[in-house]
């Protein structure tokens, strides 16, 4: 498989090529980690890994399924989040997701669900999609995010693979204020799309060269908890692949304001 994009976690890395290799990848994951371990771009890399075209090692990133898959436009990928931001996903919604589940996918060979905040639903949700990760067609994946997955139930755990991320490359940090406040700021500037905004958000980051590349990972962890949420994701997933970019150029030991630049042209390029 073609996972590198996500940063370290060779280990699960060499785990799912070889799974994919072998008898294919699992009807179910329960993927875990701290902020910024990359949850959410591991979710969206096995969720075009189930739907690529293309022949050789997927996902391929090139295919027509594939550009759908990372732009958040494919119809047969479904982001499920709680009805409100910071609630968790409600037993009625499992149970639409459940009744969308027997519709067969529209145009590839599996249909994907991911489920943001999985450890956060209650019993009764938790049991109805037990019903789902038993019962369900076999062209439906699970792809369950959790920042802790011992809250999901037992019985919900022992049905899915679960993937425990780490931070891997990028040093782990515990955010101060200062940090946090910088991050949901930038966050706030690309979620709106603000090119001043942006340029003066992205400034925030001066200073903070040694824990750069951690502040980036953060940042890219919360613009996908985002698109989850959103109703047009592709904005957001677009700023989220760019900073993955540049968490590479932060390793360079480049400026904040080298960074700003970067990250004002990437989002404001005319196409």
């Amino acid at each position: 498989m073609n996972l590198s994009a996500l940063s370290g976690n060779e280990k699960i890395k060499d785990q799912l090529s070889r799974q994919e290799r072998g008898r294919g990848l699992s009807h179910a994951y329960i993927i875990s980690g701290s902020l910024g371990s990359g949850r959410h771009t591991l979710a969206r890399l096995l969720a075009a890994a189930m739907l690529c075209t293309d022949g050789g090692e997927r996902p391929c990133g090139r295919c027509p399924a594939c550009t759908k898959a990372w732009k958040g436009v494919h119809p047969d990928i479904s982001s499920i989040a709680g009805p409100e931001a910071g609630k968790p996903i409600t037993v009625d919604q499992v149970r639409q997701l459940r009744a969308d589940a027997y519709i067969r996918p529209n145009e590839g060979e599996r249909k994907v669900y991911l489920l943001e905040n999985a450890d956060q639903m209650n019993p009764s949700a938790q049991n109805a999609m037990l019903k789902l990760l038993e019962e369900g067609p076999p062209y439906a994946a699970f792809l369950l995010i959790a920042g802790n997955p011992g809250g999901l139930l037992q019985t919900v755990r022992s049905r899915c693979e679960e993937l425990a991320l780490s931070a891997g490359e990028r040093p782990e940090v515990l955010l101060d204020g200062g940090q946090a406040g910088a991050v949901m700021g930038l966050a706030d500037a690309l979620e709106k799309a603000e090119e001043l905004e942006l340029l003066e958000a992205a400034m925030s980051l001066e200073g903070k060269r040694e824990e750069l590349s951690a502040l980036l990972g953060a940042l890219e962890e919360e613009l996908g908890a985002r698109a989850v949420r959103a109703k047009d994701r592709r904005g957001l997933l677009r700023a989220a692949e760019l900073v993955r970019q540049l968490r590479g150029a932060a390793r360079l030991n480049v400026s904040a304001a080298q960074l700003s630049g970067w990250l004002c042209a990437g989002m404001f390029a005319r196409d």
